[in-house]
């Protein structure tokens, strides 16, 4: 079996909670993308990601079911790791820093595949959702698929103090029905508000994201090695 650590990316404020990554700091083991992508769907986890180069920070990453140009909790995760200034994926060049217990990406919101961000009128409407049955009808007459697919729900919990309760359904069909922590819909949320956000995704994950110039957007959050 290849060497793999497990990071938990995005945790609360006492190191609970967060989104597993699986880090394959060798990624030469594993040359080939087709072994990649099934060493991913056994591992299981929202996102896998192969070290390439980690002085120069070259990573590739990987769902159960498809390769991904970027994302931002695998950004994120690996940039902790890597400790290095900049990470190299497919997208582009991501900006990487450390900053006392976070772990900040600097990256464009149009990288990632666009999400469907929903808002919803209050926090408690957001912990209410619940993800439609697979082949289950929604009562808007679509395929749960085509009305989940990429979904982030979020909803104000302080407007004022920019904090937001959020959820995201990826409906990739690979087994991941809900993200615990989604970074990329995070930069598309923040884009779009233009503003800094203070995030608590999924079970109690956080994620902290600012505005920066010319349409760039960071994002951080804290980062525990697992195993």
């Amino acid at each position: 079996m290849t060497d793999y650590d497990v990071l938990r990316v995005f945790c609360g404020p006492g190191g609970g909670y967060g989104n597993e990554l699986g880090v394959v700091r060798e990624g030469s083991v594993l040359p080939d993308r087709d072994d990649r992508q099934a060493l991913a769907a056994k591992l299981g986890f929202s996102e896998t990601v192969f070290v390439d180069d980690p002085e120069r920070g070259v990573i590739d990453i990987y769902t159960p079911s498809v390769r991904l140009p970027f994302a931002g909790y695998s950004c994120v995760g690996a940039a902790w790791l890597l400790d290095v200034p900049e990470l190299v994926t497919p997208a582009g060049v991501v900006g990487a820093r450390l900053d006392g217990e976070f772990s900040w990406i600097e990256a464009r919101p149009e990288w990632p595949q666009p999400r469907t961000l929903r808002q919803y009128g209050s926090a408690a409407e957001v912990d209410a959702l619940q993800v439609p049955p697979p082949g289950e009808r929604s009562e808007m007459g679509v395929p749960p698929d085509e009305v989940w697919g990429r979904i982030y729900a979020w909803a104000w919990e302080d407007e004022a103090a920019g904090r937001i309760r959020a959820r995201g359904f990826p409906g990739r069909g690979d087994g991941i029905e809900e993200d615990e922590a989604t970074g990329a819909a995070a930069l598309q949320l923040t884009a779009r508000l233009g503003r800094a956000l203070n995030i608590i995704q999924g079970a109690g994950s956080q994620l902290l994201t600012a505005p920066q110039p010319e349409g760039w957007v960071e994002v951080g959050g804290r980062v525990f090695l697992e195993r």
